[in-house]
């Protein structure tokens, strides 16, 4: 990896609590619990006051999306990243071999790697891939995809773009389920820049050791726990159930499976395999100690409750989870791109030293667990997107304290069982 750009909205995209509760009773088909559920979630989201919606949204147009408001979106994330990171490396967009664009739920014709082609005129031989439909976890099946093709395309530049549109699919329904992604996708993306060239190892940031993707679609309750659905009354959303949690720690205990031999030492394996043959009658279980393999742990901002789930059975500690914990308070859930919003927070708080190893774990829908080990190539220290906040973090845990408990308690009031709010 010779570089990455994360992208940072401009200041009118700004989604505090006032704008939240500003969209939220725009909707009129919400009553009282719906709008009870919504503060709850908003509260315990683990989501601060700086992050960023899409501009329909923000402008009051949630209900009436248009192609250009996916457009626009796309190429506001895509062009500044990509800008940037071309002006960074020095490298030219002609000199890019490969180009993987992941986006979910925006999959137009002509495709987004051919904007970017057309953007860039880049060459007639480019190999461009549009990856849809993976959810949170497709920048490292984008990035694994690149790995394999490195196999063959020798002394190759490749770049990764990886984003979501959020203003066409911003829920406008009333089912519980449905309004989780509301409260916790934002918008954010970024493009990242790997080469197979051995002349440019000493540019390289990190090197990738390993990559192993799970996916456990087989399975019809983990399928269908992260879905695009229609409610009721046609309403397009996404739905959120609660097998989620579920079928993510199955499908982390399968990737587990096979990824512990390939990053920890023999000494741990054999300990974890003697405890586990002696057991004791005890409940409580000794798991793999994954410190002894790995330094610092990359944990997509899917939401608070996956960051406790996974930092929970893991053994990790709080300063292992900050990075996590702090993108999900600045920047919110921003699907694909998340992760290197994670790793942009462990670079500028100068956490990377050479020779340090980086577990990325990555969670999606299919079901899909794919996860990557990087190995860092040099002392890092770049402030990156981080830069004008990164004095007002880490927040401590007990003060990570939303304002919309402060500002609307008021909806808990009993006597608006009683009251239509609109």
């Amino acid at each position: 990896m010779l570089a990455y750009e994360c992208y940072k909205a401009t200041e009118d995209r700004k989604l505090d609590s006032e704008a939240c509760v500003r969209v939220a009773f725009r909707n009129k088909n919400l009553g009282i619990d719906q709008y009870r559920f919504l503060l709850q979630t908003m509260v315990n989201s683990g989501l601060g006051e700086e992050t960023y919606g899409p501009r329909n949204v923000l402008t009051g147009r949630e209900q009436t999306p248009n192609l250009e408001d996916a457009h626009s979106e796309m190429d506001e994330i895509m062009f500044d990243t990509l800008d940037k990171l071309f002006t960074k490396t020095g490298v030219s967009p002609s000199e890019i071999d490969i180009l993987v664009v992941d986006v979910s739920l925006f999959a137009p014709a002509p495709s987004l790697t051919a904007r970017i082609i057309n953007r860039y005129k880049m060459r007639d031989n480019i190999k461009a891939f549009s990856l849809s439909g993976m959810g949170c976890s497709a920048s490292m099946v984008a990035v694994d995809l690149v790995q394999h093709l490195f196999k063959t395309y020798i002394n190759a530049f490749a770049v990764v773009v990886s984003a979501e549109t959020i203003g066409p699919h911003w829920y406008c329904g009333k089912e519980k389920s449905m309004m989780l992604s509301n409260c916790l996708f934002r918008s954010g993306g970024c493009s990242v820049l790997l080469t197979n060239k051995e002349s440019l190892k000493h540019r390289a940031l990190m090197k990738l050791s390993h990559s192993v993707r799970t996916n456990i679609g087989y399975d019809d309750e983990a399928y269908g726990c992260c879905m695009q659905v229609e409610d009721e009354q046609g309403y397009q959303g996404f739905l959120l159930t609660k097998g989620l949690t579920k079928a993510a720690a199955k499908a982390f205990t399968m990737n587990l499976k096979v990824f512990a031999p390939k990053i920890l030492p023999i000494r741990e394996i054999l300990r974890f395999a003697i405890i586990s043959l002696c057991k004791s009658k005890s409940k409580r279980s000794s798991g793999l100690n994954l410190k002894t393999g790995i330094e610092h742990f990359c944990i997509h901002p899917g939401g608070r409750a996956v960051i406790d789930g996974l930092g929970k059975s893991l053994g990790l500690s709080e300063y292992d989870l900050e990075p996590a914990r702090m993108a999900l308070h600045r920047f919110g859930n921003t699907s694909a791109g998340g992760l290197w919003y994670v790793l942009g927070y462990m670079e500028a708080k100068k956490r990377l030293k050479k020779g340090d190893r980086i577990l990325m774990i990555s969670l999606g829908a299919g079901f899909m667990c794919n996860n990557c080990v990087w190995e860092v190539m040099k002392d890092l220290e770049d402030a990156n997107v981080w830069e004008e906040s990164l004095d007002r973090y880490p927040i401590d845990r007990k003060n990570l304290v939303n304002p919309y408990i402060e500002k609307y308690s008021w909806i808990n009031d009993e006597c608006l069982n009683f009251v239509r709010m609109h």
